[in-house]
């Protein structure tokens, strides 16, 4: 077997016991809160005998046994693979670090493809830089953020763990600022880390954060940021270049484990995904929550609602506005990119991607109103334009 091969299969495996996932019993894979993923009998067995926390082997965050929930996409890739275990290149259809993904929609067509399995380790974030093209991605990589150029090409990776300054210990999620910088959610040590383009530490604030998890940028370089273990919205206010924090100022509380969020550039309006609370086996499910400018409650819907109006259940996993404003969403139910229209109209259905995704984790649009879809199935970033 090759060794890109057993590398790709590596992911059907238990990173403490390195035995193969399964459906059922101890081998069911479990997530953390703070996003890695074990068997079942490595998490109890981590809880110790009364089962009732314990401690993630990678990045050090407690958790109680009770927080764990079952990983989703690892258990559709098994079903994917099926019994005779079929490799994942062979049932996924990769090609490589670069290519075509599948068709897209009429009007978006896939432009290029970065990144893949070896260069990406568990992608959880993506951004652009609206002034230079360049996309930042965060990841569990040896170097957490990697900065790709306008034509895919690696132009830096910094944020190597134990690296005094520059350390990230777990991203969660990126962004970047109109005045070039590179911001990040560290849940390791649960901080809010800015760095310049070249990797150089400018600024780390903590504030008391729980679990700093999504953030986006505002065109004032303000950032927008969730906290998903506190359920609150926070704007922090900063000079990056100075290495000065301004403020840090909570805008909206008692919301349900937000995570994804996003900023529209022209309106001011702000849009989050809320993790709701499993009522049962497998009734996880998402809310899509958008607030004005001036932080008034505009609308929202969640994974039932949505159910009534469209063809199947949606799970969010990341949020983005386009340039008109519209509220984009991925899917990973249907493995798709789907528009929800403008917060006024919100919501409607139209699929923008319905192929070639696997399981979309990030959304971003560059300057130029390309579609970036960062896809922690096969580890890439994916660039969508209208032809």
């Amino acid at each position: 077997m090759a060794a890109e091969d057993e590398a790709e299969l590596g992911l059907l495996e238990c990173r403490v016991c390195f035995e193969r996932y399964g459906h059922g019993g101890q081998r069911r894979p479990r997530n953390l809160p703070c996003g890695h993923v074990l068997c079942r009998g490595c998490v109890e067995a981590l809880g110790g005998p009364d089962r009732r926390r314990l401690e993630c082997p990678f990045c050090r965050r407690a958790c109680g046994s009770a927080e764990t929930s079952d990983c989703l996409p690892l258990l559709q890739l098994l079903e994917v693979l099926g019994p005779a275990g079929h490799s994942i290149p062979s049932a996924l259809g990769r090609s490589g670090g670069r290519g075509a993904a599948g068709p897209g929609p009429a009007g978006l067509g896939l432009r290029l493809s970065l990144g893949g399995w070896g260069s990406l380790v568990n992608p959880t974030g993506v951004a652009a830089c609206r002034r230079s093209g360049r996309l930042a991605v965060a990841h569990d990589g040896k170097k957490r953020i990697h900065v790709f150029g306008p034509g895919g090409s690696c132009l830096q990776q910094f944020g190597e763990r134990g690296d005094a300054g520059n350390d990230i210990k777990y991203p969660l999620d990126v962004t970047v600022t109109s005045d070039g910088h590179v911001v990040v959610t560290d849940g390791g040590d649960c901080s809010v880390k800015a760095f310049d383009f070249e990797g150089r530490g400018v600024l780390a604030v903590r504030e008391g954060f729980c679990l700093p998890w999504g953030l986006d940028a505002t065109p004032d370089s303000e950032v927008i940021l969730t906290d998903s273990e506190a359920g609150a919205l926070y704007r922090l206010t900063a000079d990056f270049k100075t290495r000065k924090l301004r403020k840090c100022q909570m805008i909206q509380s008692r919301l349900i484990s937000p995570r994804g969020v996003a900023v529209s550039q022209t309106s001011g309006a702000i849009v989050v995904i809320e993790h709701l609370k499993a009522q049962g086996p497998n009734s996880s499910s998402t809310r899509v929550k958008i607030f004005s400018a001036q932080m008034d409650l505009v609308g929202q819907m969640d994974s039932f609602g949505l159910n009534l109006v469209f063809p199947s259940k949606i799970y969010t996993t990341a949020v983005a506005f386009d340039k008109e404003g519209h509220v984009v969403v991925t899917d990973i139910c249907s493995q798709a990119v789907i528009c929800l229209g403008k917060p006024e109209e919100f919501p409607i259905f139209n699929p923008l991607i319905s192929h070639g995704l696997y399981y979309p984790v990030g959304l971003t649009y560059m300057a130029n109103n390309s579609l970036v879809v960062l896809d922690s199935g096969d580890h890439s970033i994916k660039i969508f334009s209208s032809t």
